[in-house]
């Protein structure tokens, strides 16, 4: 079936602003009192239905420990097994859809999401993940991306096929896996929580969405979206469950894959389950993971240092240092860093840090109680090692009312200690300034820290150290910026993942993600058939 697809513009190239007195920000100030006014419940949904159980859990915003978001409803043992059995039935007809009909739910999905349910959407993202509205828009518009850029690839896909030969005709049959894909995405982006179940049911699988449990509320509002678009009962099973229950689904023989994103440890656990009952599963499950990062800025002592310091602010504190991609250490060369410490400790309290709901704050709140306890081990740990840490600025914390982290630096003088190496997830910047003479060997320093391989950024003018930097530091970050911030990657433009301990580095954004989640069957056909077995040679 042919069908055109034109490459799409980013919606992210478009997102709003909310600037003071403008028809969105009265929106969205609606939205969000609308949203605070009571909380929701939030039913699982299994074959197109709306399940309740007597698991309820109850969210609340991360800036505002009072404020109860929703009341969301578990699954148990009986309810996944529900749920994959509605996903395998669902399969039959979903795999046989022709393509452009199955992408066209998701391509009306990304439509609704750019439009009348945009700022619904980016009130839901404000208060569920304690993100600004820019954080909230670029977030929303990334997912809008993911829709449309896959739709796109899924068609370059289709139309790939093999040679032909007079007299036979080949072609690929690009199968969906055989069974279902289980979805698991983070908390910290809304993107991600729609694009995990979404790209593999765009190429005819059906999926098991886990959402995390903090952010339940936000990705309801993705699956509402996709319902309203046409998505088919039973495609994609909404189904927030306990990790205790994960044997249900991870332990049947349909299993076909696993779209995670979320931290290294969980990955390896997974992916040794997996491993260790392979001769179960009917193929071997694909798994496609994302797991973080220690990701870094190296500056160059040729670099700009006010633009260095201001994409530091940027990279490390923009929604509160829980993006897979924030900047986590810096490396800054002597001769430089007594200008970017200046900048940094003048510029860094006017960052206003509060509810999100008020549009003066830059930063929310850490999205619970576990990371900010986390993070303030961190902290704690800085503090109790004076003699190799000291506080360049030092932002405290505040959990009274919600789990603030106020943006911190730390300048160490162990370049290969805990706050250097160990991914925290919050605004807690790790600085080693190193002698600019030894600017190659704190590059290869800066490789062998982390066992992390995600984002990274090098800042200077000199393009022999540029280029130096970039080979030295090849297979330290699979998205590497040049004097940039080592956040924001956009699909299709900056595809996202890492190798190393960040990942299987199959490039969400980009067609190689979508060719994780097919089966290629090759056939011949041959148009002459032969009269005689007998080969040339034997006369």
């Amino acid at each position: 079936m042919n069908y055109n697809v034109e490459r799409p513009v980013n919606d992210v190239n478009t997102i709003r602003s909310y600037a003071p007195n403008s028809p969105d920000r009265t929106r969205l100030e609606a939205e969000i009192a609308a949203l605070r006014r009571a909380p929701s419940e939030i039913p699982l949904a299994i074959g197109g239905r709306e399940v309740r159980t007597d698991s309820v859990l109850e969210v609340r915003a991360p800036d505002d420990h009072g404020l109860l978001l929703a009341r969301a409803h578990l699954a148990g043992p009986a309810e996944l097994h529900r749920a994959v059995e509605s996903a395998l039935a669902a399969r039959a007809a979903w795999s046989r859809m022709a393509w452009p009909h199955r992408v066209g739910i998701f391509q009306r999905a990304a439509t609704l999401l750019a439009g009348p349910r945009r700022i619904r959407n980016i009130a839901a993202i404000m208060l569920n993940q304690a993100k600004n509205p820019y954080e909230a828009e670029i977030d929303l518009a990334e997912l809008v991306d993911f829709w449309n850029f896959n739709v796109y690839f899924a068609r370059q896909i289709y139309e790939l096929q093999p040679n032909q030969y007079p007299g036979e005709t080949n072609r690929f049959d690009w199968r969906p896996l055989e069974g279902f894909v289980l979805a698991i995405p983070p908390f910290n982006f809304y993107s991600i929580a729609g694009n995990l179940p979404t790209a593999p049911a765009m190429m005819g699988n059906v999926a098991l969405w886990k959402p995390a449990r903090a952010v339940i509320p936000a990705n309801y509002e993705i699956y509402r979206v996709l319902v309203e678009a046409g998505l088919p009962p039973g495609v994609i099973n909404f189904v927030p469950f306990s990790s205790r229950d994960a044997n249900v689904v991870l332990d049947h023989p349909d299993l076909a894959g696993i779209h995670f994103t979320g931290s290294y440890d969980t990955l390896v656990e997974i992916w040794k389950r997996v491993g260790s009952q392979i001769e179960k599963y009917r193929n071997f499950p694909r798994i496609v993971g994302e797991t973080g990062g220690k990701d870094f800025i190296f500056m160059h002592p040729s670099a700009d240092a006010r633009g260095t310091a201001l994409n530091l602010l940027r990279g490390a504190f923009e929604y509160q240092g829980q993006k897979c991609s924030a900047c986590s250490r810096a490396y800054i060369p002597e001769s430089r860093w007594p200008e970017v410490e200046r900048i940094l400790t003048a510029e860094l309290p006017k960052v206003g840090v509060g509810p999100v709901s008020d549009l003066k704050n830059l930063m929310g709140a850490v999205i619970d109680e576990a990371a900010f306890a986390r993070i303030q081990g961190y902290l704690d740990f800085a503090r109790s090692h004076p003699k190799e840490y000291s506080f360049v600025v030092d932002g405290g914390t505040d959990r009274s009312h919600g789990w603030f982290v106020r943006p911190t630096v730390v300048r160490t003088t162990e370049p290969k200690g805990k706050l250097m190496s160990e991914e925290i997830f919050g605004p807690l910047l790790t600085v080693y300034v190193y002698p600019d003479a030894e600017y190659e060997a704190t590059l290869r320093l800066c490789d062998a820290t982390s066992p992390y391989g995600l984002t990274g950024a090098v800042f200077g003018e000199d393009r022999a150290a540029l280029a130096q930097a970039e080979e030295l530091l090849r297979y330290s970050a699979g998205n590497f910026y040049v004097n940039d911030k080592p956040t924001g990657a956009i699909v299709a433009r900056q595809p996202f993942g890492g190798a190393r301990r960040s990942g299987t580095n199959d490039k969400a954004g980009s067609i190689l993600n979508l060719l994780r989640w097919v089966s290629p069957r090759n056939i011949k056909e041959t148009a002459v058939l032969p009269d005689d077995w007998r080969r040339p040679f034997q006369g």
